[in-house]
C-alpha cells in the first residue's frame, strides 16, 4: 500500500473547496490550483494585474511546496490556467523568473473562468 500524505500550511491560502492544498504520493507532490489569494485575509490580489496575479500565485505554490518538503528546484510539470491569452507574456515572464535553470514541463490553457475571478490559476508537481 502506498502512504498518501496531506499537505497543508497557513501561509497559504485555505482551500476553498473540498479539496488540498497539496498531497504527496508515490515520491510526488501534487499541488492544487493557486489562485492569487493573500493567506491571511483570503482576498485577491493584484486586481486585474496578471503580473501581480501571477507573483503571488508563485509565493503561495512556494509556500505549499516548503510545507510538503520540496521546492521550485523539484518541480517538473506545471500546468497554468488564464482567462484571456493576452496575458501570456505578463504571466510568462512572471512565472519564468521562479525557473532560471531547467524549466519543468509545462502547458498553458485559457479557460472561459477561474474561481473568484482571477485571470490565473497554477497547479504544479514536483519530486519530493
Amino acid at each position: 500500500m502506498h502512504e498518501r500524505t496531506i499537505v497543508s500550511t497557513e501561509n497559504a491560502p485555505k482551500a476553498i473547496g473540498p479539496y488540498s492544498q497539496a498531497v504527496k504520493a508515490f515520491g510526488f507532490v501534487f499541488t492544487s490550483g493557486q489562485i492569487p489569494l493573500d493567506p491571511k485575509s483570503g482576498e485577491m490580489v493584484g486586481g486585474d494585474d496578471a503580473r501581480a496575479q501571477t507573483t503571488q500565485i508563485m509565493k503561495n505554490l512556494a509556500a505549499v511546496l516548503e510545507a510538503a518538503g520540496t521546492s521550485f528546484d523539484n518541480v517538473v510539470k506545471t500546468t497554468i490556467f488564464v482567462t484571456n491569452l493576452a496575458d501570456f507574456t505578463a504571466v510568462n515572464e512572471t512565472y519564468g523568473a521562479y525557473f532560471t535553470a531547467a524549466p519543468p514541463a509545462r502547458s498553458t490553457v485559457q479557460v472561459a473562468a477561474l474561481p473568484k475571478g482571477a485571470r490565473v490559476e497554477i497547479e504544479m508537481v514536483a519530486i519530493s
